[in-house]
């Protein structure tokens, strides 16, 4: 199988938000009735400004002409801390694979090329938030349960 690993440009940005909502979807378990509209509206203006700063680089993944997945990454700062004197982090979202090309290392590659990007910009610090389908794939790469960090949703 050969497949085309792109890198996603501002022309790409309709198939972002299709899969973005895809993803979404699929991660909360969400039926094709749910009102998506203002995340799909308040994504396009993400992606726009993100991908246009470079603060956000997303991949898109095809088998000939065939869209068959995704993922994407971003990078923002915090205060510097003693672990990470820059404050520089990344983000990895919307990892998403096809359901007919699932268990073929795609997403593997996918998290590598994300991985690597990060890497390439310096950063020691990556987070993501897994799903049961997707923690072993993240837990095979390497990525370890964080034990200090809280959220309070408000």
């Amino acid at each position: 199988m050969e497949l085309l690993y792109k890198r996603a440009t501002m022309e790409d940005l309709a198939l972002l938000m299709e899969t973005r909502i895809e993803v979404l979807r699929a991660a909360n378990r969400l039926s094709d009735e749910a009102d998506l509209s203002e995340v799909k509206e308040q994504s396009f203006h993400y992606y726009k400004k993100a991908l246009g700063l470079g603060t956000h680089i997303a991949y898109l993944i095809f088998d000939q002409d065939r869209f068959v997945g995704a993922g994407g990454i971003s990078f923002y700062q915090v205060m510097p801390t003693c672990h990470n004197p820059s404050g520089n982090k990344a983000y990895i979202m919307n990892m998403y694979t096809h359901p007919r090309y699932r268990r073929k290392g795609i997403a593997f590659k996918m998290l590598d090329l994300l991985v690597n990007d990060a890497r390439d910009r310096g950063i020691t610090h990556i987070s993501l938030e897994a799903t049961d389908m997707g923690r072993p794939l993240y837990e095979k790469y390497g990525f370890v349960a964080m034990k200090d960090e809280m959220e309070l949703p408000v």
